[in-house]
């Protein structure tokens, strides 16, 4: 089944809610204000099954100059345009602003209807039809059949079904493989079923029971049910027109121009780089102006920064940052236009480029090109050059839309990918990052010729700072000639080559603390009579404790092992004793200053276990 959506589009009064209800059966205007006063003020929508194999949504927007704002958040997302001319009139200024949003918006495919046929003589009907054709010479709609109809006779009707139907075949279907999402552009609650939202599925699917994430609240809700055009359905997919039942959100917190999508997925954003057409019947752009800035079904006001220059000529293409005053979700591709302040009218419209750039990078027309027209490993290159420590596969997918496999690949061609994490690294951050390690550990053996190594967490703060924590680990995986050992980092080429005083410094202090037994000294006092600075004295007692010649029971008591072998051996020749502190001073002539330390060290090594006063020998 080919599903399209078709939008009405054209000034007040020429016969889009009644050409729609010609070809539907359906009446779109459902607010009793617009029955009263005859004329659409919001969207209105209906469906038509126009063959077996080709079901239509139609879109019907409102075509009053107040009410454009309602037009913009139902023509984003629609296939095929309806240019609806009344004979009687033929074109007026909405009809010229409707069109320019229609090709603003990049709308490729359209017919032009001429409306109320049945009103003029035939001759009219035809003037109509060649100022109708001039008006569209140059644009999408140039070329594309103008078939004059009325509502009320139903002349033509037949022939815009045929030519809707052939049409219909050229509109390139939306991806339901993609990524879930729907912008609302209609939100309200029913009887008995609580919240519901309604809008133009872009891309994806949604299911029954679904979870999703109400964008930009951040709220996490359930789909209890899925309309497409007024029937219940399973699944809803990409190009349908659809309705979905909320739970676990009030209809009060919902509002048209958010958005539904996968939960986790995205984040919204208020700044957007983005190329931007500015219409010759504009007036020229300043830098730093207001406008009303719409995209889906979101309108929001918004400032123009330029990237270059400070006035836009009309009818002209730059490149523009705009800043958003709240938070939409924009992924690059979605189409937008801007609008005046005043007079609130059409100005502008373009492509956003990139939704998340970093504020710390100065935008440039040449950022701009690459993100616009290179290719996709091109493009994550250069986000990942712009990223301090890598990007993640999860942040591209976000920021682009992309779906993981096809971002990986682009991270894979593009830059140091590293699997496991799914995390890429610029290439030349990486080499440089590789030779920046080198060096430290180059200038820490230096300075300390006795330390077997640099702790990690200090080569991680001093050249990865903010980094993810398995950033070093995974470059030291790749940098050659280092070695890692436990939490110790070392050149391979660096030994600890001791002096001649240095090895007598360390035969004494290990020394003292042998012949001390249990007994033991401060470690400070013996560091001072060792012979050397207490720099290179520190860097022994390491060395010993590193080769466990030393074993370091408490913070400033270190025992021989020769010291705690012998008491580990009285202690398991009294296997499954129970005993208390006093006993152990007596078994092992020392003071509770030591006998606590000792103690708990045992605990630790498994050799007694405590329980409430007592001590049980394992």
């Amino acid at each position: 089944m080919r599903h399209i959506i078709l939008g009405t589009a054209g000034h007040i009064d020429h016969g889009k809610t009644a050409l729609v209800r010609a070809l539907t059966g359906i009446d779109t205007d459902r607010l009793e204000e617009e029955k009263r006063r005859g004329i659409s003020i919001d969207l209105g929508f209906a469906h038509l099954q126009l063959t077996p194999e080709i079901q239509c949504g139609f879109v019907d927007v409102p075509g009053h100059e107040r009410f454009v704002k309602n037009m913009l958040a139902g023509v984003g997302g629609i296939d095929l345009a309806l240019l609806v001319i009344a004979a009687d009139e033929s074109i007026k200024p909405q009809t010229r602003e409707h069109f320019d949003i229609c090709r603003l918006l990049g709308i490729s495919l359209g017919i032009v209807v001429v409306t109320k046929a049945d009103l003029v003589e035939p001759d009219l009907v035809e003037l109509v039809k060649l100022e109708t054709e001039e008006f569209v010479a140059g644009s999408f709609l140039e070329g594309a059949p103008v078939v004059a109809v009325s509502s009320v006779t139903g002349q033509g009707l037949e022939e815009l079904r045929k030519e809707i139907a052939r049409i219909a075949t050229q509109v390139p279907l939306r991806d339901a493989t993609r990524h879930f999402r729907l912008p609302v552009d209609r939100a309200f609650s029913m009887k008995g079923f609580g919240a519901v939202v309604t809008g133009t599925l872009l891309s994806g699917s949604v299911r029954v029971d679904q979870e999703v994430e109400v964008y930009p609240l951040g709220r996490r809700v359930r789909i209890r049910g899925v309309q497409v055009h007024g029937k219940p359905v399973d699944k809803a997919v990409a190009g349908q027109r659809t309705a979905l039942n909320l739970g676990g959100i009030e209809h009060s917190g919902l509002a048209r121009g958010m958005a539904l999508a996968e939960p986790g997925r995205f984040r919204t954003t208020t700044l957007a780089d983005c190329a931007l057409d500015l219409l010759a019947s504009a007036r020229p752009l300043k830098n730093r102006a207001p406008v009303h800035f719409h995209s889906g079904a979101a309108g929001i006001e918004a400032e123009v920064r330029l990237i270059a220059g400070t006035t836009i000529e009309p009818g002209t293409r730059c490149y523009v940052r705009l800043i958003l005053r709240e938070p939409a979700l924009l992924l690059p591709g979605d189409r937008f236009i801007l609008r005046m302040f005043s007079p609130v009218v059409t100005i502008a419209g373009g492509v956003v480029l990139d939704s998340a750039p970093p504020r710390r990078t100065k935008a440039s027309n040449e950022r701009l090109r690459v993100l616009e027209s290179a290719s996709a490993s091109e493009r994550v290159k250069l986000m990942v050059r712009e990223a301090r420590h890598g990007l993640a596969l999860n942040d591209l997918v976000a920021r682009t839309g992309w779906m993981p496999p096809e971002a990986a690949r682009a991270m894979r061609e593009a830059a140091v990918f590293l699997e496991e994490q799914q995390w890429a690294l610029d290439r030349d951050w990486f080499a440089n990052a590789q030779e920046r390690i080198k060096a430290a550990l180059a200038a820490f053996h230096k300075l300390n010729p006795l330390a077997p190594g640099m702790m990690k967490e200090d080569l991680r703060s001093r050249e990865l700072a903010g980094a993810p924590a398995f950033l070093l680990d995974a470059l030291l995986k790749r940098v050659e000639g280092v070695v890692a050992s436990g939490e110790s980092i070392r050149l391979a080429s660096h030994t600890v080559a001791l002096k001649t005083d240095e090895e007598a410094a360390l035969r004494k202090i290990e020394s003292a603390f042998e012949q001390a037994g249990l007994a033991v000294p401060a470690a400070q006092e013996v560091l001072k009579s060792c012979g050397v600075d207490s720099v290179r004295a520190r860097s022994l007692l390491q060395i010993l404790l590193r080769d466990k010649r030393l074993i370091k029971v408490a913070e400033d008591l270190l025992f021989h092992p020769s010291a705690l072998d012998g008491l580990r051996a009285m202690l398991t020749g009294r296997k499954g004793s129970r005993f208390s502190v006093p006993e152990f001073k007596d078994w092992a002539g020392i003071s509770r200053k030591y006998a606590i330390p000792l103690l708990e060290y045992f605990d630790r090594e498994r050799v007694t276990r405590r329980e409430g006063d007592f001590r049980v020998i394992l």
